[in-house]
């Protein structure tokens, strides 16, 4: 069973949005999980970092009739406050999500989107604010094409050092300018903790550096990071 994250989740949030990405793959790298990285075709299409307790989505290719998918806005009504929606699937050139979907789901607290497929409205995305991270851009819909099947299982989306990542629900998503990573929920408080001490860390070697201390005189007193 995994370990729920001992503080709340807002605050976990808050402390997140102060670390990078790359000190989270750092440390990561360190207690021994180097496979969390997610895929570099993933670009930040709006506004804002990506922070987040994963909400997961998954869908397939599937023709149909009629206006919509009701599992997709089932799915899209279940998200909360400081979730991430992670949308997987087997959909090619075709939007997963978009800005109507987006804001339904900040209407519920949700702050972000990490999408391992097509989104639209970029434009609109970025004039809300809301941080989405996605594989491509694309203006052709998922209606009559692409159907939900399953929420809040684990999914799957292309990874930076093997093909698929896993993301299970209660996972934490991170997104920066250097790309995303996926933390497991039973590593959270770990990974937040050592990422803050490694942070710091930077912040005193460029304090030193900035005083004219070496590179050479700073890896000696610090030590490789």
């Amino acid at each position: 069973m995994s370990k729920e994250p001992s503080s709340s989740r807002a605050d976990i949030r808050r402390r997140f949005l102060a670390v990078d990405s790359s000190n989270v793959a750092d440390v990561l790298d360190m207690i021994g999980h180097p496979n969390q990285g997610i895929h570099a075709d993933f670009t930040p299409y709006s506004a804002g970092k990506l922070a987040g307790f994963a909400y997961t989505i998954r869908g397939q290719m599937v023709p149909y009739e009629g206006l919509g998918d009701p599992a997709k806005m089932k799915a899209c009504q279940g998200i909360g406050a400081d979730e991430v929606s992670v949308w997987s699937g087997d959909g090619e050139g075709i939007c997963y999500f978009g800005e109507l979907i987006a804001l339904g789901m900040k209407e519920r607290g949700s702050v972000g989107a990490l999408v391992d497929g097509g989104i639209r409205d970029v434009r609109w995305l970025n004039e809300h604010k809301f941080p989405v991270f996605a594989r491509y851009r694309t203006p052709v819909q998922s209606i009559g094409r692409w159907k939900v099947t399953d929420v809040q299982t684990p999914v799957y989306v292309r990874g930076a050092t093997v093909d698929y990542v896993t993301v299970s629900p209660g996972d934490f998503v991170l997104g920066d300018e250097d790309g995303a990573i996926v933390i497991p929920s039973k590593l959270i408080d770990k990974v937040l903790a050592d990422s803050e001490a490694l942070t710091q860390k930077e912040v005193q070697i460029r304090q030193e550096l900035s005083k004219g201390l070496t590179l050479s005189e700073a890896l000696q007193k610090f030590g490789h990071i």
